[in-house]
């Protein structure tokens, strides 16, 4: 059994924590996958290339309120297609090839699985290692729907590499998966229906942004709510959904293409951590203290497979900690998840940080909050948008700020300036009066939403 200074499980953000400073030490990558994870090659990366198209579809075909004579004559899916995973293929490969040629580091093409502690099998060999991350990811969700395995369905991990773009696509979902992919070929052309089993997309997103969120999309698409799946087949070249609607009646749907997007879990059972006595929470994500180590001596996680808001900034957060951890045993850092940030890049886009207003009541926090129009300020008047808006929520008696939610254009851009003031602990009369905003610019609708409280 060969032993190793350290092994790194999955080379998403886990490939990074490898630095100079570990030139010394012999090292085990195992992969299974194209190297990059899920970001790189089925996620975020190749998502928001097919979305930036998807605008440049979207505001085609609604410039003519502005008086631009632009239209939407269609979209060359292969050829959108090709140019995403013609830049993005060459990424993966060349990072695995970079890892092989280094002197010091052996990969493991393969599926791990800890056979013990600090015991990984990966194929017909075993190998052990001083010091373990295990930053193997998550994968999508399935629901058990009676005949769906066999339907032919895609997820987040297949839908983007389609030969052609669907004539009708049918949505499983109603999170920021469903809707940024739905979305996308929405706008290059499809028509597309979403089957939520509730009635609001991102039902997580504070309510002002997911009510404003679902109307712009049952305005564009074919959305179904309340909604429970029978069953799914495959009848020719068609997908068959049956279904019971919202007025309680058997409904039968027909597609050339299913997208599920009914969330992602963590990889810890494929890797059978148990048998490593990996320690993981009901919902099967590993336990880990502030500086990320499991409750195996010598074994630290990182990243979707730990932290069950799965964002990659978060999993390059925690890979920076784990690296610095494992170098600096006397004087370890602590991971900081206070204000983490996301985004939705549908259309129109979502940005967060912080708590919701229901959060606030729930937690019984006396609070104010805003909801300013992009309209309201001079370049959101100049767009013509009547539907954008920007919301800040404040501690009533500290002045923090407690939470911002956006929906319009450059969302995610225009709440940075409010997450670092609140990693900076600025008061929101500090936030709004304490720096000069650029005008027209739409960073103008923030400086406004906080003068407000």
């Amino acid at each position: 059994m060969r032993n190793f200074d350290l092994m790194i499980i999955g080379t998403g953000s886990g490939n990074s924590v490898i630095g100079p400073e570990h030139d010394g030490w012999d090292i085990a990558v195992v992969e299974r996958g194209p190297f990059g994870g899920t970001c790189l090659n089925v996620g975020c990366i190749p998502s928001k290339m097919f979305v930036y198209a998807a605008e440049m579809a979207e505001l085609a075909a609604d410039s003519e309120r502005l008086g631009v004579r632009t239209r939407f004559d269609g979209a060359d899916w292969p050829a959108i297609r090709d140019r995403v995973f013609g830049r993005i293929d060459p990424i993966a490969e060349g990072g695995r090839a970079y890892r092989e040629d280094l002197p010091n580091v052996t990969v493991y093409s393969g599926s791990g699985r800890f056979v013990g502690p600090k015991q990984v099998a990966v194929g017909d060999e075993v190998i052990t290692a001083d010091r373990i991350v295990v930053a193997a990811g998550g994968r999508p969700t399935v629901p058990p729907v009676p005949g769906l395995a066999d339907s032919g369905y895609h997820t987040s991990d297949t839908i983007m590499r389609l030969d052609d773009l669907p004539g009708r696509l049918l949505v499983i979902g109603a999170g920021y998966i469903a809707a940024e992919l739905g979305g996308v070929m929405g706008a290059f052309g499809s028509k597309v229906t979403f089957l939520l089993r509730g009635d609001t997309f991102l039902r997580r997103e504070d309510h002002d942004i997911s009510t404003r969120f679902t109307a712009a999309y049952a305005r564009r698409f074919d959305v179904r709510m309340h909604t429970r799946l029978l069953e799914v087949n495959r009848d020719g070249d068609e997908v068959v959904v049956s279904m019971i609607g919202e007025d309680g009646s058997q409904v039968e749907l027909r597609g050339d293409q299913l997208l599920v997007a009914t969330g992602r879990r963590p990889n810890t059972d494929q890797l059978d951590v148990a048998a490593a006595g990996i320690a993981v929470d009901s919902r099967g994500f590993i336990v880990t203290d502030p500086q990320l180590r499991t409750n195996t001596e010598g074994v630290w996680a990182l990243g979707d497979i730990t932290n069950p808001v799965q964002l990659k900034h978060v999993a390059n957060h925690e890979a920076r900690v784990v690296r610095h951890n494992l170098t600096n045993p006397d004087n370890p850092a602590n991971v900081d998840h206070r204000f983490i940030p996301h985004a939705v890049f549908g259309y129109p886009q979502i940005a967060s940080v912080g708590l919701t207003e229901r959060e606030c009541r729930r937690q019984g926090i006396p609070y104010v909050s805003h909801v300013q129009p992009y309209g309201a300020a001079a370049y959101g008047w100049a767009m013509e948008d009547t539907d954008s808006v920007a919301k800040v929520i404040a501690h009533s008696e500290t002045r923090r700020l407690l939470g911002a939610h956006i929906i319009g254009p450059q969302s995610p851009t225009l709440i940075q300036q409010l997450i670092q003031g609140m990693h900076f602990d600025l008061t929101v009369d500090q936030m709004a009066g304490g720096q000069y905003y650029i005008h027209p610019a739409l960073p103008e609708v923030v400086e406004q939403a906080l003068l407000e409280l």
